[in-house]
């Protein structure tokens, strides 16, 4: 079976090192570099692809995976090395099958509650390696590092080794985690490759299209692996799926959304959505922060249009709430827009910005419009990743690092951003104040 399974991963390593077939004629792309495999290195019965996720104000979600069915679900955990005098075992575990393929086990477990910007030390299961984490800070100087689109190739070690480099505090990752595009091996080993990083700091991720995986009429709803393997906060934020949520971390309201779930006015995730935005305190949360994997602005000819749709029905909703910045990935470059609503300048409209430039097997996209769009400011197709720093509730340092060839990182672009939670330049817009007040009223 494992030499059925090796055969088969490697004609799709090979089917989709051909060129993107969803590119227009003239759109060429760099060779990418090649990708990476990582297969198992553990025994059977030993934790693997262990991450962590944020799970409210003081606890965090450890997830990995074992090939036997009937290890335990624990984890054992405490703030100096080797000495566990905490375990939990709340949470749940599951399984799932993709034609012929089996997951192992896939344990979720929350531990806490936790103190904050404090080392803690674990074990999964109760036996296997020692990893250990950093929490994030509750209250400000908080940073974040900001990557999409990652997939497994040598670019994404190289990107994941600059982040690596330079301490950060949470990840966020707007969608396209592994690539495996149905290729379910290659989920086990995006879960070896990231794991390194994945363990030691909190990654929050949304999905893209990537993780949609559907296949007529047997998994038409998709998103079947991603929703067994990232399980994130969605239910502590009221939504019901977990394909959408947010949650606040040290000041911050951070929002994930879902590009590939119903966004209409009558949908759950626009309600959702709504009601979520309206529910955020800016004297306790002054930052607001979105992530969505389609870009809503985009001057580069890949994708161009397709975040239109979402951006129509939704793009008031940010607006009225004065959402500070919107990430997106997709688009395998990077670019920074001004403030801006409904598509021209607006000093009380959100930054965008696309950072879908993490390493991915597709190459970059290297063909902007010209000339620039006058909200553009920065552009440029290279592979790379974004930090957030928030110093204080009023002013924030961003900063977009290209992986240059020396490994080594270029800090190629940087903005100071201040806060709507702290101007007065910009008021909530009166239909927001409304809608705040209708919804405590209903609360």
């Amino acid at each position: 079976m494992a030499k059925t399974y090796s055969s088969l991963l490697l004609f799709f390593l090979l089917l989709n090192s051909l060129p993107n077939s969803d590119a227009l004629p003239e759109y060429s792309r760099p060779p990418p570099r090649p990708a990476i495999f990582i297969g198992p290195t553990r025994s059977e019965s030993e934790p693997e692809q262990v991450h962590i996720s944020l799970v409210g104000k003081d606890h965090m979600r450890v997830t990995w995976i074992t090939s036997h069915k009937h290890e335990k679900s624990i984890v054992e955990y405490g703030t100096s090395p080797g000495n566990y005098d905490k375990s939990s075992m709340t949470g749940e575990r599951m399984s799932y099958r993709y034609f012929f393929y089996n997951s192992g086990e896939i344990h979720h477990i929350t531990i806490g509650p936790l103190g904050p910007n404090t080392t803690y030390y674990y074990r999964c299961g109760g036996n296997g390696p020692e990893f250990s984490f950093k929490t994030p800070p509750s209250t400000f100087p908080i940073e974040f590092a900001i990557v999409g689109d990652l997939g497994q190739t040598e670019w994404t070690a190289s990107t994941l080794e600059h982040i690596g480099a330079k301490d950060y505090d949470v990840l966020l990752l707007p969608g396209d985690l592994s690539y495996a595009d149905t290729q379910q091996p290659l989920w086990d080993s995006f879960g070896r490759l990231v794991e390194p990083y994945a363990s030691k700091r909190p990654w929050m991720v949304t999905h893209g299209n990537h993780e949609i995986e559907t296949f007529p009429i047997i998994y038409r709803h998709g998103f079947k692996a991603y929703n067994s393997r990232w399980l994130m906060t969605y239910q502590e934020s009221g939504s019901t799926s977990n394909l959408y949520y947010s949650f606040d971390v040290a000041g911050c309201h951070v929002i994930m959304l879902g590009s590939y779930v119903d966004f209409d006015a009558q949908s759950d995730q626009y309600m959702w959505l709504q009601a979520d935005l309206a529910k955020v305190d800016r004297v306790v949360t002054p930052w607001i922060f979105v992530l969505v994997h389609v870009p809503w602005y985009n001057s580069n000819l890949a994708h161009k249009g397709e975040g239109e749709s979402m951006r129509k029905s939704m793009e008031e909703l940010l607006y009225n709430a004065q959402v500070d910045v919107v990430f997106a990935g997709h688009v395998h470059a990077y670019e920074r827009f001004t403030r801006v609503y409904d598509n021209k300048a607006d000093p009380c409209g959100p930054i965008y910005m696309t950072i879908g430039d993490g390493g991915n097997r597709e190459g970059l996209a290297m063909i902007f419009e010209n000339p620039s769009p006058s909200i553009s400011m920065f552009r440029e197709a290279s592979f790379g990743h974004g930090r957030l720093k928030v110093h204080n509730e009023t002013h924030a340092h961003w900063s977009w690092h290209r992986n240059n060839e020396a490994n080594n990182t270029f800090m190629a672009d940087e903005l100071w951003l201040k806060s709507f939670g702290s101007s007065k330049s910009c008021l909530p817009h009166e239909k927001f104040q409304e809608m705040k007040t209708h919804i405590k009223d209903e609360l």
